[in-house]
């Protein structure tokens, strides 16, 4: 799943922030300014929502040593090396948070 840069890196930070979860990868490429979040294979047939893309079969991503942590092309969650994604319930989740923790809060009257 890809996502503009500013709110991929939100996720991101949604995703390390919960407990609960041992996120999978996520990869920043500053060039492009988009994040991406690996996720397992089939997960394109059900992209999350507006403002997300997601590669299908046959797609193929450029990807940084797991330590690789500078550079335009930088892992913001490394792989654990364990083959662990994120699922997409769990970023469905994340998305939601982050959209919810962006918007102003709004009087009674609004």
């Amino acid at each position: 799943m890809i996502a503009a840069e500013e709110l991929g890196r939100g996720v991101a930070d949604v995703l390390e922030d919960l407990p609960w979860l041992r996120p999978g990868p996520v990869l920043w490429d500053a060039r492009r300014s988009q994040v991406g979040f690996l996720v397992p294979p089939g997960t394109a047939s059900r992209c999350l929502g507006p403002g997300l893309r997601c590669a299908g079969e046959g797609a193929w991503i450029t990807a940084p040593a797991p330590h690789h942590r500078w550079g335009s092309l930088r892992w913001l969650i490394s792989p654990d090396g364990a083959g662990t994604l994120n699922q997409p319930e769990v970023l469905a989740l994340a998305l939601t948070l982050k959209r919810a923790a962006g918007r102003p809060e709004r009087g009674l009257s609004g």
